[in-house]
């Protein structure tokens, strides 16, 4: 396969010496809150109808792993951070070969294969009563987590205009954190970890939101499958390497960014920060449902008018302002620790998760937008993996390390380790930003079409 395959940008401009301003003349407009809606194609809305369904579920059980593994099941904290790192490396060692899969298959395959594995595992997790049992329930959707978000942006990115992937992914972005905080508020007013039967129930009804997803993909969505239609009888596209990839200096540069901003965000937020405000700060679980539920305020009243103010704007500097935000959120955090047990240990975590959700609006429209602007249609599954793989290895190393140095009275450390991650992952942001070309950079991008 030549070179042209692995960029599509590639000989269409050259990097950073591309036009600033965003057009070849005047100024772009930016568009209405509507249009976000109606220049949707009908497979895009499709899309959007079950997400908020689908994650009221995740809301429910995300905040609440380390509770009900730890205080519920009983597993000493250290062995919870070795199973809440096991999704993480089972979704690495699957990825590799999903990218392949995705290019080959196609994605929608991909995706109802994960689906079906995410219910599997929630309802093994429910009634998992030993760690050998979380493990091979964590192992399940380790899998249905590593395969699902490659699968999905590749499914997205080839059925969806260059020009509205950025306003997809946040749109996307904004009503999954609905549902999540959604999930969290009832999460954090039903459980109760001296009543093990309703964390049960909560994984339960996790399990049963994934059948709204599942019912698209076998009905409207069965005959969409956007395999690249145009890939070489002799099937040459499969043998480009994850290592070819990586030998180009852009790719290597996002990666990297990638997997440093999955350590100081995501990686952290779910396992490490609810450690931290359950050890140190001495949160409430009912505060911490709380907490999760500000981040989604936060998301879901910012997202749409964060979109319109970063149209046509560098994705770089998008995320030199998330990597200070992010750095407040976890200052805010580290604050806990100082009167622990009160309301304002409370009132802290709540505002660390609602900075945290500032940074995800500047971060969610632009990295995988970058991604799929880079990647080619023949080569977009193997693209999306391979970013996947530097988000799960960062989900494999944080919860470890989070556990170890709140598990060793290390929580002042463990804090200004995040904060010196943000300083890191804005010095990457700046090397892609003079590596990539600019209309993988949010400029110079194709206009809309005219209505």
């Amino acid at each position: 396969m030549s070179d042209s395959c692995l960029m599509s940008d590639q000989a269409s401009d050259g990097g950073s010496g591309a036009s600033r301003d965003g057009g070849s003349g005047g100024t772009p407009t930016r568009p209405r809150l509507r249009d976000f809606w109606t220049d949707l194609p009908r497979e895009g809305k499709f899309l959007l109808s079950t997400i908020i369904i689908d994650f009221i579920g995740t809301g429910l059980v995300m905040p609440f792993l380390v509770v009900y593994l730890h205080e519920v099941r009983g597993f000493p904290l250290d062995h919870v951070g070795v199973l809440a790192s096991i999704p993480a490396v089972v979704s690495l060692i699957v990825l590799g070969p999903t990218g392949h899969v995705i290019d080959r298959l196609g994605a929608r395959r991909v995706i109802i294969a994960s689906t079906i594995a995410s219910i599997v595992a929630d309802v093994w997790l429910a009634f998992a009563t030993t760690e050998l049992a979380a493990a091979g329930a964590l192992v399940v959707m380790g899998f249905a987590g590593g395969v699902i978000w490659p699968a999905i942006q590749s499914f997205v990115s080839a059925i969806m205009p260059s020009h509205i992937r950025q306003r997809y992914f946040g749109m996307s972005f904004t009503l999954l954190n609905l549902g999540i905080g959604i999930g969290g508020v009832i999460g954090g007013t039903v459980v109760d970890v001296a009543r093990p039967e309703t964390f049960v129930v909560i994984y339960l009804v996790n399990a049963a939101t994934f059948l709204a997803p599942l019912a698209i993909y076998l009905g409207p969505l069965r005959h969409t499958d956007p395999r690249p239609q145009h890939a070489p009888v002799d099937d040459a596209a499969p043998r480009v390497s994850y290592w070819r990839l990586l030998r180009d200096r852009r790719v290597a540069a996002l990666f990297a960014l990638t997997m440093v901003s999955a350590y100081v965000g995501y990686a952290q937020l779910a396992t490490g920060a609810v450690a931290f405000a359950r050890d140190v700060g001495q949160v409430s679980t009912q505060a911490i449902g709380y907490g999760f539920a500000a981040n989604t305020v936060v998301i879901v009243a910012l997202q749409l008018p964060v979109l319109q103010r970063i149209e046509n704007r560098r994705r770089t500097r998008v995320l030199l302002a998330m990597c200070v935000v992010w750095a407040a959120a976890w200052l805010a955090l580290g604050l806990t620790g100082v009167a622990p047990g009160g309301a304002a240990a409370a009132v802290l975590f709540a505002v660390c998760c609602a900075v945290f959700g500032l940074g995800e609006t500047l971060l969610q429209p632009t990295i995988p937008a970058i991604t799929n602007d880079l990647a080619s249609d023949a080569v977009r599954g193997r693209y999306n993996a391979l970013m996947s793989m530097g988000f799960q290895a960062a989900a494999i190393i944080a919860p470890i390390q989070a556990a170890w140095l709140i598990e060793h009275g290390q929580g002042g450390s463990y804090i200004g380790l995040l904060v010196a991650g943000c300083v890191v992952m804005a010095g990457l942001a700046l090397l892609v930003e003079r590596r990539i070309p600019a209309s993988a950079n949010g400029l110079a991008r194709r206009p809309a079409p005219q209505r």
